[in-house]
């Protein structure tokens, strides 16, 4: 029995670990990375009241970024997904750090501590009319431990520059893997997609996740 016709995906994210877990998992993305002010948006969804949760939100800004790049695409066919991650510690949000300053005294706040990173998921069928609004989605919840880091690590994971622009101020699959003792729920959550809720979103819109595979050089 054949695999059944080849179904394409656009990746709304400019992640380069979002795209390494989908490629790894044989999905070739299209990167179209959307307009949205991602900080603005967040800031105007936590100002509602009562505002969002952690998983609502950052569903809210996979939402948004999917719906975005999907108005551009002007329909089309297969999908477009959306992310968006942040990590929880003790009930506050933590997104970017953005400069080593504000990474090196985040990973002080941690060390020895545990989160929950959380990644929002949109999936955007532009098989259908009105694309830009027919999606589904789901957030993926983790439980992060991290190690207790000494000062002389610390200094040196913030001056390597990595956890400045990621979601909670470090990666698992990057230099701070060895930061990262134990992870409770999906890892490729942690990473920035979950393939598991992938492969369910797209099981809801009547696709197998092995529909998105590239085909292997030498395979008819």
């Amino acid at each position: 029995m054949g695999a059944g016709p080849s179904v394409s995906l656009v990746l709304a994210s400019a992640s380069p670990a979002r795209r390494a877990t989908l490629r790894a998992a044989g999905i070739e993305p299209v990167v179209s990375v959307s307009g949205v002010d991602e900080e603005a948006l967040a800031q105007r969804l936590l100002a509602a009241d009562p505002p969002p949760g952690a998983a609502e939100l950052v569903l809210a800004l996979a939402r948004a970024k999917a719906e975005d790049v999907a108005h551009r695409l002007h329909g089309g066919s297969g999908f477009v997904l959306g992310c968006d991650s942040m990590l929880e510690v003790d009930g506050a949000l933590v997104g970017k750090p953005g400069t080593a300053e504000v990474a090196a005294a985040r990973w002080r706040r941690m060390r020895g501590r545990v989160g929950r990173l959380h990644t929002g998921h949109w999936l955007v069928d532009l098989r259908e009319s009105g694309a830009a609004v027919a999606g589904l989605g789901g957030t993926s919840t983790a439980v992060v431990h991290f190690a207790d880091l000494t000062e002389e690590e610390i200094d040196a994971y913030v001056a390597t520059g990595e956890p400045l622009q990621v979601a909670g101020g470090f990666t698992v699959d990057g230099l701070g893997g060895p930061y990262v003792s134990a992870i409770e729920g999906d890892c490729h959550g942690v990473v920035g997609v979950s393939l598991p809720l992938v492969r369910e979103l797209l099981a809801r819109r009547g696709v197998p996740i092995h529909q998105l595979w590239r085909r292997p050089p030498g395979l008819s």
